[in-house]
């Protein structure tokens, strides 16, 4: 009988120690609703202290995690394994979930704070109304240069980038549209394009920066950068702000044909199991102070223009990553493409790749 009462014993204790284990693991993987928010965004993107931040005011716990595609993202909430409660992808991937009915309205009477958002990034043409997403950060895509290692150009033109003595020196972003659309915009066609001639010509042309070309790669990028041991990179404003404030002699352009505009926004995917702590979390990070500290530490540009007075000045006022309209006027906002179009940049890219 004691035998009988030790392994009833001890069979309890292990099952008590699995149900907690099973759920903190549910936890973790979005799955706990209540007073568990689950937040999926971009790798190094939120200063942690905002988090902590958050979890203080509300006694929300937040569980973070991150991806490094607006296409990996978009494909987990598709699979719907966990459930996401707040999400952060970019403007084209905002309409393809639009289309996939991924994503829950804004219901704007819970985010008193969306006033603080500058007009001119709201209502834009990826979501009239901002019906599904609230603006979190916004930037572009340019050329960070070494001006010590660099005599003689400055990149005001991407051409700039296949002159002979660049040989080996130049690092881009593996990314297919943001490569791709530089293609294009080199030749003066939209990044937008479809037009199966230009797509080939741009191609071409990227085959023709190979011996220029050091390396395709993501964060990785930054460090090289940073470190001096690569000369340029093709990146985004926020990256190229952050290794510039490590190295005083890099640069950043915005060549003179154009190039992306971007907007990264918040929305609340269609799986979410805690719709009021999403809003209450984008509501916060709409907060003035809470966006400036978050602007300062991701270095990203802010939509958030009742932030900008807590921000040093020559962040606020430096025009190669807050650019007057004269050039953002001239910049395009990736459009969705469609799934046979984007398919092509795809395969182009990797074609590229490859060479």
């Amino acid at each position: 009988m004691k035998q009988l009462i030790r392994l009833a014993v001890v069979i309890i204790a292990v099952s008590a120690i699995l149900l907690v284990t099973i759920s903190r693991l549910n936890a973790s993987q979005g799955y706990s609703g209540g007073n568990t928010l689950t937040v999926y965004n971009w790798g190094d993107y939120v200063d942690p202290a905002v988090i902590d931040e958050f979890e203080k005011e509300t006694g929300i716990t937040v569980v973070y995690e991150t991806f490094d595609s607006n296409e990996a993202m978009m494909t987990k909430i598709q699979q719907g394994g966990t459930s996401y409660d707040v999400a952060v992808p970019s403007e084209y991937t905002i309409e393809k979930m639009k289309e996939e009915d991924l994503l829950l309205p804004i219901d704007h009477s819970k985010i008193p704070n969306l006033k603080n958002i500058d007009s001119r990034f709201m209502d834009l043409p990826f979501d009239p109304e901002n019906k599904y997403s609230v603006p979190y950060f916004w930037g572009t895509v340019g050329i960070v240069y070494n001006t010590k290692q660099i005599d003689g150009i400055e990149f005001d033109s991407w051409e700039d980038l296949w002159d002979p003595s660049l040989k080996n020196k130049i690092v881009l972003i593996d990314g297919a549209r943001e490569i791709v659309g530089m293609g294009l915009n080199s030749l003066h066609y939209s990044l937008n394009d479809t037009d199966l001639e230009h797509l080939q010509e741009a191609y071409d042309k990227l085959v023709s920066l190979k011996p220029n070309v050091r390396a395709l790669l993501g964060d990785e990028n930054k460090l090289l950068m940073a470190s001096g041991e690569v000369s340029i990179g093709i990146t985004w404003s926020g990256d190229a702000s952050e290794i510039m404030a490590e190295n005083e002699d890099l640069d950043y352009v915005v060549p003179e044909e154009g190039s992306n505009l971007w907007f990264d926004n918040m929305v609340i995917p269609k799986t979410a199991k805690n719709i009021d702590a999403a809003h209450e979390f984008i509501n916060f990070m709409l907060d003035p102070k809470v966006a400036a500290q978050n602007t300062e530490y991701v270095s990203y540009s802010t939509p958030n223009k009742e932030a900008l007075q807590y921000m040093p000045e020559e962040m606020v006022n430096d025009e190669r990553f807050y650019p007057p309209p004269e050039l953002t006027d001239r910049l395009e906002v990736y459009e969705n493409l469609g799934k046979e179009n984007l398919a092509r940049y795809n395969e182009l890219f990797l074609k590229f790749k490859m060479e």
